[in-house]
This record gives structure tokens, C-alpha cells and sequence, in this order.
């Protein structure tokens, strides 16, 4: 079996809960194979930047194992936070609910601590 998931944040107070849950999952998951998304959407993009993140170790283990991070360009834009100041591995989709949707449609399980 497949494990397929979208965890979506939109606020920085719920990190430490959503990298828990994706450290506890990855845990129990090891002889299966998977698909996880991250989608940030809000606020919770400021975690994204280089020169505020508390959790940029967290995010690039999570990076490095195969979970795809995303950063919705909107929540981007309304911030003002240029590309260039977010992480390398964090992966920059046009709209953050629409990623969601689409996930969803490809059967994917919405998570959101």
C-alpha cells in the first residue's frame, strides 16, 4: 500500500504539531512506500524564510526523506517575501488550496493539525 497525504498549515503557532505528526507517521511507515505533501499557505509561510525559521532543521530532515514542502506564491506575495529569501527545498505552487484540491482529487488524504 501507498500511503498519500497533504498536510495543510496556515498558522506558525501549529508547526510543531504538524512535524510531530510527520515524524510519528514516518515512523510507523518505514516498509511502506509514500507520497506526502506539505502545503503552507497564510502566515504560516513566514516559517519559510531563511532568517526567521525556528524550524529549518526540522523541515530539511523531512525535505531530505522525501516529503515535498510547498509555499503557496499568494501567501508569498501578500507578505512580501521574495523567493530567493526561502528555503532551496521548499517548492513554490501558484495557489496553496488549489494544490490541496488537486491533491485530493489524486486521492491523497487531507491532513491538517
Amino acid at each position: 500500500m501507498q500511503i498519500k497525504a497533504v498536510f495543510h498549515i496556515d498558522e506558525n503557532e501549529k508547526w510543531k504539531l504538524l512535524i510531530a505528526n510527520l515524524q510519528n507517521m514516518i515512523q510507523v511507515i518505514t516498509n511502506e512506500s509514500f507520497e506526502i505533501e506539505v502545503v503552507a499557505n497564510s502566515v504560516a509561510v513566514k516559517e519559510f524564510k531563511k532568517i526567521d525559521s525556528s524550524i529549518s532543521n526540522q523541515l530539511k530532515e523531512l525535505s531530505n526523506i522525501g516529503i515535498k514542502i510547498c509555499a503557496c506564491r499568494n501567501a508569498l506575495n501578500n507578505l512580501m517575501i521574495k523567493p530567493m529569501e526561502i528555503f532551496e527545498f521548499i517548492e513554490i505552487v501558484p495557489v496553496g488550496v488549489k494544490e490541496i484540491i488537486e491533491k485530493q482529487l489524486n486521492g491523497f488524504a487531507y491532513i491538517k493539525p
